[in-house]
Parts: C-alpha cells; sequence; structure tokens
C-alpha cells in the first residue's frame, strides 16, 4: 500500500520503519527477488537455460520501476504483476524473455513477496517485544515491592504488590512471544502453484522446483496456498492478541494514573490547550486505541478467508488493504509501551495522600 502521509497523526500512532517493508518500493525489491530465484532455480533443474536465467538476473539487477505505468496496471488489472512483468520483460534480451516468470503465477510473486517482507516485520516485532518484556523485568525488580490495591470489577479489593500487576501484564506476552516462534515456520513459506495451483508448468518437477526457489529466498518449502489463506490469518490473530495485551497494560495504567487513584506517576505526559494542570496519559490511551482498532480490523481479514474456487480476487485484495495497517499498529504499540514504561513510576498506597 502506499503511504498516506498522514504525518501529524503517524506521529502519535504510525511506525515508519515498519510501514516500510509495505512499501511500493519494497514489494518491487522482493518482486525482482522471486523472479531472480525462480530463473535460478529453472537453470539449476535444467529446465530453462542458463543463458536465459543470467540475462534475467541482470534485468532484475538493473530494472527501474516506472511507477505512474505500474499504478496504471494495477488499476486495470487488480495486481502489479502483468505490467511488472511485461516492463521487466521488455529488458530481457531475446531470445532469453519467453523464460521470465516461468511457470509462475502473479499470485505467486504477490505472495511471495508479502511474505519476504513479512520475515522482516516479525524480525522487527520480536525484537520490540523483547524490550518490552525487558523494560517489564527492570520494573518489576526495582518496584515491585511497592504497594498497591488490587481492583476487580472496577472496586478496591484486596491490597497486593506492583510485582503481582506486572506479572499479569508480562505473562501474556510471553505467550505471545512463543506463539510468534510456533507460527514463524508456518506463515514464511514459498508461494509456487503456477495458473491453477498444480504446478502443471514445471511437469512432474513442481515440488522440487518450489523447494528450489524456497531455499534460495530463505524459505520454507510449501504446497501452493493461493486459495488457503489461513496463515495470514493467524497473523492477523497474533497481531491483534499482541496490541490487546500492550492495551491491557494501558488501561490499566490509565486508569491508575488519575488524579483520585495516583497509583503510578508517568513522566512526559501530554497536555491540555484549556487547562495546564493536567498531564494526560496520552501512550497509555494509545495503546487501548490501538488495541480496539487490531480487535476491529482482525473480524474484516478473517474474512478473507471466504476464498472461491482457486483464486479470489476480492478476498486478496481484502488483505492488502487490512494487514498492512495491522503490522503497523503492532509496531506503534511496542513503541508507545517502551516510552510509557521508561517514564512511569509507582505509588505506594501507603504514601499517598
Amino acid at each position: 500500500m502506499r503511504e498516506t502521509h498522514h504525518r501529524i497523526l503517524d506521529a502519535l500512532v504510525g511506525d515508519a520503519e515498519i510501514a516500510a517493508h509495505f512499501s511500493d518500493e519494497a514489494d518491487i525489491r522482493a518482486l525482482l527477488a522471486f523472479e531472480t530465484a525462480l530463473a535460478a532455480t529453472g537453470a539449476e533443474t535444467g529446465m530453462l537455460p542458463e543463458p536465459a536465467a543470467e540475462a534475467i538476473a541482470v534485468a532484475c539487477a538493473t530494472f527501474e520501476p516506472d511507477w505512474d505505468a505500474l499504478a496504471a496496471g494495477m488499476a486495470k488489472d487488480g495486481v502489479v504483476v502483468p505490467t511488472f512483468v511485461d516492463a521487466l520483460r521488455a529488458i530481457v534480451p531475446e531470445p532469453h524473455r519467453r523464460w521470465l516468470h516461468w511457470g509462475a503465477t502473479s499470485q505467486d510473486a504477490v505472495d511471495t513477496s508479502l511474505v519476504l517482507r513479512l520475515g522482516a516485520v516479525l524480525a522487527e516485532l520480536s525484537a520490540r517485544l523483547d524490550e518490552v518484556m525487558a523494560a517489564l523485568e527492570r520494573l518489576k525488580a526495582k518496584e515491585g515491592h511497592v504497594a498497591l490495591m488490587a481492583v476487580t470489577r472496577m472496586q478496591q479489593a484486596l491490597p497486593f504488590r506492583a510485582s503481582d500487576r506486572i506479572d499479569g501484564w508480562l505473562k501474556p506476552l510471553e505467550r505471545h512471544k512463543d506463539r510468534l516462534a510456533q507460527m514463524r515456520p508456518r506463515l514464511l513459506v514459498v508461494q509456487l502453484g503456477g495458473a491453477v495451483s498444480n504446478r502443471v508448468a514445471f511437469q512432474e518437477r513442481g515440488d522440487e522446483v518450489g523447494a528450489a526457489v524456497a531455499l534460495r529466498l530463505g524459505l520454507r518449502p510449501a504446497e501452493p496456498w493461493h486459495n488457503a489463506r489461513d496463515r495470514i490469518a493467524e497473523l492477523a490473530g497474533w497481531l491483534s492478541m499482541l496490541t490487546g495485551a500492550l492495551g491491557k497494560i494501558g488501561q490499566d495504567v490509565a486508569l491508575m494514573a488519575q488524579n483520585e487513584i495516583g497509583a503510578v506517576r508517568l513522566a512526559g505526559g501530554g497536555g491540555s490547550s484549556a487547562m495546564a494542570h493536567k498531564v494526560n496519559p496520552v501512550a497509555a490511551e494509545v495503546l487501548v486505541a490501538l488495541a480496539r482498532y487490531n480487535a476491529g480490523s482482525v473480524g474484516t481479514l478473517h474474512q478473507a478467508l471466504v476464498h472461491e474456487n482457486e483464486r479470489s480476487g476480492a478476498a486478496w485484495t481484502l488483505e492488502w488493504l487490512v494487514l498492512p495497517q495491522m503490522a503497523i499498529a503492532a509496531g506503534a504499540a511496542l513503541a508507545n509501551t517502551l516510552r510509557m514504561l521508561d517514564g512511569m513510576h509507582f505509588q505506594d498506597m501507603n504514601e499517598r495522600a
């Protein structure tokens, strides 16, 4: 997806680093990597001439996108690959042009491009999640002894320690880290099925070709999954659970920061244009908003599981609309959590005025 250029809003809920992996430039780079790997595999297996693979590799390395033409092609075809392949083929010398995009279909290129970029997205989210968990552990070690009042159903319950509340925040994040490790090998797989998902263009060597392309791209082999979108749905569910866990932290902190409760003190809170005395828990509020955004979005993305027959343009387009924004929301939530924890201190209930 193209950037929305909402620079003011993005300062609050955006994440430029995550968004960069969903940019047009990142997509084209990954498409070129796919075409290079496909041609090299063809030559390696003896199914296309070595000079053709070399010529395709040179073309991919020197390709300069015509963004207006690619956008027009996307509007016409509903997918960028036909225009992209035509433009790339034009710079492959004869007689090698016919081997470009050999045996593949548009969805092979687009889905593999997405998976390649998701690998980088998940690496970044995983690193930030580690930082958040480490920050919580530091807070627990430093202030876990502080006496707080537990609250059940919005009513004071019994005294407990800050460590008890932190554990309630930390344990779900640890489980989400485990879930990510389990999900990665299912998600980061090649897509290569050809026109109708049966790899017929590769004769009887489809699985061999698919595995070889995957190896070249640093992915795992997989059967064609054009119309089976459970991998993408699982990722969306994980993103929503992650932001939900962070939103729970934000909700707790926003409640504890209320003047009449004063269980936490936040540094660097937001100001008011009308009431100079206020210190608003902005980061905590943003966590709640991002959690609710992803909770709503995951239901929309899961509708892409209803993928008719061998290929669906509607379900596929829905993924493009929703998934990048969910990943960006997750990145923003992790970044906001780190900022919030960096300036947060518990206030002992026995020492409050």
